[in-house]
């Protein structure tokens, strides 16, 4: 289940991929063709300055008032250029800095090989404290048989000389040995019961574990199509951007 819940993540992760770089494609052709024309836009401004300057220094027939009135006009429209040229280029960077803190393919291959190292490393100190833990539990009950077993062998020791010598002591001898095996019986058929409870539900994990293999290599074939998919389909852009309009 780990393993699908990594090989999901990574599918989600290269779907937002793929369209982060469609983003960027789009806004470097947004930032190209904005330069472009607030390049000319400058460009045309200046010169029409230029010219202006020149028949000013020229002494041409042409009006003070109306020279200086263009003039003025001009500059104006120069600077609202400029001022929203610097506003583009703002939101320009703006753009280009939330582009370079996305993480690129290889750094998201990085922090995925990471991930899926911490997170095998994670699993393992698990089993390995499940285990510990079942160990422990297991010694702990053995020990507490061990010990009601040797109480119970001290006090039939201490009485079994004492409980020869006389047919009552005979008979009470024989029914404490009859409900100790009695005992000892039923502690067995508890065991035997709990050992088939764990046996069904091995079996039960085993199905379980079968079927998550089933779904784990169907999910492989869908990541595997998924991914000669997406390959064709930049293949086919990139065949289609060749092609002269």
């Amino acid at each position: 289940m780990d393993s699908l819940k990594e090989e999901a993540e990574k599918k989600a992760n290269v779907d937002r991929l793929v369209l982060l770089l469609q983003t960027k494609k789009v806004l470097e052709k947004r930032e190209a063709e904005d330069e472009f024309k607030y390049s000319q836009e400058c460009a045309r401004l200046e010169l029409e300055v230029t010219e202006l300057e020149e028949i000013l220094e020229s002494g041409d027939s042409v009006s003070q008032q109306r020279i200086d009135c263009s003039l003025a006009n001009a500059v104006e429209r120069l600077n609202l250029a400029k001022t929203e040229l610097a506003a583009k280029l703002r939101e320009i960077t703006s753009l280009k800095r939330q582009r370079d803190a996305v993480p690129t393919q290889a750094e998201l291959i990085q922090y995925e090989r990471r991930f899926s190292e911490l997170n095998a490393h994670i699993q393992g100190k698990l089993r390995q404290t499940r285990k510990y833990y079942a160990t422990y539990n297991a010694l702990l009950e053995i020990k507490e048989l061990m010990l009601k077993e040797t109480s119970l062998l001290n006090s039939m020791s201490s009485q079994f000389h004492d409980a020869l010598n006389t047919p009552a002591g005979r008979a009470t001898l024989t029914s404490s040995m009859e409900g100790i095996s009695n005992s000892i019986q039923q502690k067995l058929q508890n065991v035997q019961l709990t050992l088939q409870a764990e046996q069904k539900a091995c079996e039960a994990l085993k199905k379980k574990h079968a079927a998550a293999n089933l779904e784990k290599r169907r999910c492989y074939t869908l990541l595997k199509a998924f991914q000669d998919e997406c390959t064709r389909h930049e293949r086919l852009q990139n065949q289609s951007s060749k092609i002269p309009i």
